[in-house]
């Protein structure tokens, strides 16, 4: 297992809050997005800025982190490919528990304590919240305004630019009798009388 860094902006020391129950501090910090933030489509792009407010409280099993994380995700339309950007926001409640009461809590065989976040020497890791909280808000299929036309399906054009835009298209199956039309007829009826 490795350990946190503490100079990490998304890492936060306990140490103000103690282990006394009920002792809480507050933050307010400006941090930057961590890479992969997002999805394919829409991400907040890896050192952009996170305004993250954040209250830790101590209690009897760990440290309670309740906050807030704002952001601004970039990405593509879906339907016509130009760049958009989309304000992203997300509110997380987490408890991080102590490794002591983690460690008591997978003895009796709790299920759900190898999925609890850790306070790990007095450190806790936003990261993992804050994704969580962020990326399943975002829009799955994010467009620039939502009446976007898109774009042309036989040549790209942005039907934005021209709404009459169309093209004449033939079905494929009749496509050998339009040869047939425009073909000069090369065979002559003779006159017999």
């Amino acid at each position: 297992m490795t350990r946190l860094d503490p100079r990490s902006p998304l890492v936060l020391d306990t140490k103000e809050v103690g282990r006394r129950p009920g002792s809480m501090t507050e933050l307010v910090r400006e941090v930057e997005a961590p890479a992969e933030f997002g999805t394919e489509v829409l991400r907040v792009a890896e050192g952009e800025p996170l305004a993250v407010d954040v209250r830790l409280e101590s209690v009897v099993e760990g440290v309670l982190v309740t906050g807030s994380v704002r952001g601004t995700a970039t990405g593509a339309c879906v339907r016509c490919l130009d760049p958009i950007s989309h304000d992203v926001s997300g509110r997380f409640q987490e408890l991080f528990a102590y490794a002591d009461r983690n460690a008591h809590h997978q003895e009796v065989g709790d299920e759900e304590a190898a999925e609890e976040y850790l306070v790990e020497d007095g450190l806790i890791d936003l990261e993992a919240v804050l994704r969580d909280s962020v990326v399943p808000a975002l829009p799955f299929q994010p467009v620039c305004r939502p009446d976007c036309p898109g774009l042309c399906s036989e040549c790209g054009m942005h039907l934005a630019e021209d709404p009459d835009h169309a093209h004449d298209v033939i079905d494929p199956r009749w496509a050998a009798l339009t040869d047939l039309a425009s073909e000069p007829s090369t065979t002559q009826i003779s006159d017999r009388t």
